[in-house]
């Protein structure tokens, strides 16, 4: 046996767990003891046996076949991102990692200071690595050194920022896990999870559910405390040769009453 994390097993664990009989058309009889489907469930419908799905589990086989992954995707009832997530802990042992210092480009970092638009560089594991004025102006807590995760789950100034906190919580965690991947092992991972889950139950129940899903650009309200509930599109853009680095920007839709408001903020900004 092997001493590494079995994120596998736990993956297909938790994921079996959210998945409901009615949802794959099992018939219901009598009182269940688990909450979603029972091992040899995922199973059957996956065309495996219950023994060796619980060696899956149980962390005694880590290497499946893709075929066998797949199968377990569609039980399971994984989109494209949880998929590729699974297809990756089935490929990849854990290693080891030393931690390296994240350096925004000088090009992206000039670009960033140009921007007219509330824009920061976020590193792999949601720090603030370089941040415009305006952003900041946008939120204090977009600064460098800070990291978007510990301040949306622990600080109530950037939770009141936000309508529906909770909901964007969520969709954070769940980017957080597939910026990480199968690195949750890493030193920094695991220093910032095990502070979040001891200080915010919210944020340890997001974790435990194991959702993946990448971080596309939306739509997100905020309610300022100078001028207001903005409406502000955001933008994550890959940075080009900084593994992990995310350029994120803001932008209101043109004529809007957000962007008199972005205006305004920006107007207020010191100059020279």
């Amino acid at each position: 046996m092997t001493d590494e994390p079995n994120l596998l097993g736990s993956y297909v664990r938790a994921r079996r767990e959210l998945v409901t009989p009615e949802q794959v058309g099992i018939p219901v009889q009598g009182v269940r003891r688990v909450p979603g489907l029972r091992r040899e469930e995922v199973a059957m419908l996956a065309g495996i046996s219950a023994d060796y799905y619980l060696r899956l589990e149980q962390g005694r086989d880590r290497n499946p076949s893709v075929q066998v992954l797949e199968s377990l995707a569609r039980v399971l009832r994984l989109d494209e991102d949880a998929t590729a997530y699974l297809l990756r802990l089935g490929a990849e042992r854990p290693r080891r990692r030393r931690a390296r210092k994240e350096t925004v480009p000088p090009g992206v970092a000039q670009l960033l200071a140009a921007l007219p638009l509330p824009a920061l560089v976020e590193g792999r594991y949601f720090d603030v690595l370089a941040v415009n004025a305006l952003a900041t102006a946008l939120s204090p807590r977009f600064s460098v050194g800070a990291n978007r995760l510990r301040d949306m789950f622990l600080d109530p100034a950037e939770q009141a920022l936000h309508p529906g906190w909770e909901e964007a919580g969520a969709g954070m965690v769940a980017g957080f896990r597939r910026s990480v991947g199968t690195d949750t092992h890493d030193p920094r991972v695991i220093e910032l999870v095990g502070e979040l889950s001891l200080a915010s139950p919210h944020f340890s129940r997001l974790w435990g559910r194991h959702d993946v899903a990448s971080c596309e650009g939306t739509a997100k309200v905020v309610d300022h405390p100078q001028v207001g509930r903005l409406r502000l599109n955001r933008e994550r853009l890959n940075v080009s040769g900084a593994a992990g680095q995310t350029l994120v920007v803001y932008h209101p839709d043109p004529g809007s009453s957000s962007a008199e408001k972005l205006a305004l903020l920006a107007s207020a900004l010191p100059t020279g």
